[in-house]
């Protein structure tokens, strides 16, 4: 997978957690990641450039299926957990990666889920990453047949 769809689905994972934290409408969220977040540098951390077409896929997409993307997690939690129970982070990396194994075909799912193993690495330790593994490929057993 190029650097520039892997820095997508980041940035896409990035949008989605301050649009959940400050509630910032769609088109200024993509405006705002546009313009002073994809591919810029930010206090001498050069962001890649990311694939805008995807990331904008990748945000718009989860913001329009929200409720279907939310069920399909929640289906997939363990017994007594919830979507609200979950680190934010964690929850839309978990919404992004169901975005895409839904609404991308044209990606293997392989693909799609070892990406967001890697963003969750960047985020967190081993123990999430298994749990993303792990509920990623229980959601990708039944949304892809």
């Amino acid at each position: 997978m190029s650097r520039a769809r892997s820095a997508a689905r980041l940035a896409a994972v990035q949008a989605l957690y301050q649009q959940e934290m400050e509630g910032t409408p769609m088109a200024v969220l993509l405006h705002e990641f546009h313009q002073h977040r994809l591919g810029a540098t930010i206090e001498d951390n050069t962001f890649a450039d990311a694939e805008v077409d995807f990331f904008n896929d990748v945000v718009k997409g989860v913001d329009a299926r929200r409720e279907e993307v939310d069920a399909l997690i929640t289906a997939n939690l363990a017994e007594g957990w919830s979507l609200d129970r979950l680190d934010r982070p964690l929850r839309q990396i978990l919404r992004a990666g169901t975005y895409e194994l839904i609404a991308r075909a044209d990606i293997p799912k392989g693909s799609i889920i070892s990406e967001y193993l890697d963003v969750a690495h960047a985020f967190y330790d081993r123990k999430e990453k298994g749990f993303v593994n792990g509920v990623l490929d229980a959601i990708a057993k039944t949304a892809r047949l």
